[in-house]
């Protein structure tokens, strides 16, 4: 696997809208990998003012690149309630995989990217994070679908 996953970087978020998801996104971040929250809401934004980064599926996988990391990092935001991230397949979003990588990160981004959306595509794996009725839960799918890959 080429980022790194922390079991803290899992919560719950109550947002409303993307805006609201990506502030939460990037406190997940601020508080599992000690980066400046405000740098990371800015950059996510900045990011999807380029074009919505909604999957499909009700996934959306904001990321960005920012200064003062020594490897892509990811966070993970199971919304309470779907909300619209103009996503291609125009369905709301549930499922917030977020990844982090340093600005000179070149190709480890993008196999980053790539990993997380394979991962993804499992439906039976999505639906088991949908279902998932609290953290511990939360936390399993995704350490086990991390530690399976990177072997």
């Amino acid at each position: 696997m080429e980022y790194r996953f922390v079991s803290e970087a899992v919560a719950f978020g109550s947002a409303s809208d993307k805006k609201a998801a990506l502030a939460e996104l990037s406190h997940v971040f601020a508080d599992a990998y000690d980066v400046d929250q405000a740098s990371v809401e800015e950059s996510l934004n900045r990011r999807e003012e380029l074009g919505s980064t909604g999957f499909g599926r009700g996934i959306a996988i904001p990321h960005a690149r920012i200064e003062g990391l020594k490897r892509p990092v990811a966070a993970f935001l199971k919304l309470a309630a779907p909300i619209d991230f103009q996503a291609a397949d125009t369905m709301p979003v549930e499922l917030v995989f977020g990844l982090l990588s340093p600005v000179n990160c070149g190709a480890a981004h993008l196999h980053a990217l790539a990993a997380i959306s394979r991962s993804l595509r499992d439906e039976e794996w999505r639906q088991a994070l949908v279902d998932a009725p609290d953290l511990a839960s939360l936390r399993a799918l995704l350490i086990e679908v991390t530690s399976r890959d990177a072997a």
